[in-house]
């Protein structure tokens, strides 16, 4: 036998079985739905306003206030909105909701060189980037109700403007797809394919 044929059925017997259609469909709309979710969430973050409240728009960056001619006035300094803790208080949010974001890219990009390399790693990169994106929703989840309650006084269910609700939809997708990404790896794993044999 030549050395490449040697080598050729090393890599053969190295290379993972193969997976199944409804198991690389699920993967795939695990990736897509993170991928959604990351766009969602940097949406938020970058547009940052999201609570309108009598008048006056709070956010993780602005304050702005509508004037009688309809033109809002925006300020950087948190302070001139007169609530308390506030200006202080969004620092951490700002922070977490940021991370959350880059910490769900990561995620995401394990997701992904996960399926593209087959590799005997594929399995353990897709568990590290599931719980990448747990991480993203903890810190995503921490952050919309950090925001919440620092606004407490001023929340309205109406109030809260599509920005804010496409952060909170963005930590429910981390969510569910950080459980989804952990348990299809469980189900698909091949010690529990032996134990069934």
């Amino acid at each position: 036998m030549t050395a490449i044929g040697a080598q050729a059925q090393r890599l053969l017997a190295h290379r993972r079985p193969q997976k199944s259609f409804f198991e690389t469909l699920i993967r795939s709309l695990i990736i897509l739905c993170v991928a959604i979710a990351v766009v969602l969430s940097s949406i938020s973050v970058c547009d940052g306003r999201w609570l309108f409240a009598r008048g006056q728009l709070f956010g993780l960056w602005h304050f702005c206030t509508v004037s009688n001619g309809s033109v809002l006035k925006c300020v950087t300094d948190l302070s001139l909105a007169k609530v308390e803790g506030l200006s202080m208080g969004v620092i951490p949010v700002r922070s977490m909701v940021s991370f959350a974001v880059v910490v769900a890219i990561f995620g995401l990009e394990l997701l992904m060189v996960s399926q593209v390399c087959e590799d005997a790693n594929a399995r353990r990169k897709w568990s590290m980037g599931s719980v990448l994106i747990l991480a993203s929703f903890l810190l995503s989840a921490t952050s919309v109700l950090s925001f919440s309650i620092l606004v407490k006084d001023h929340l309205t269910f109406t109030g809260f403007t599509l920005t804010y609700w496409c952060e909170f939809i963005a930590a429910f997708l981390f969510f569910l797809n950080g459980i989804s990404g952990l348990h299809i790896n469980s189900l698909t794993h091949p010690r529990n394919r032996v134990g069934k044999i």
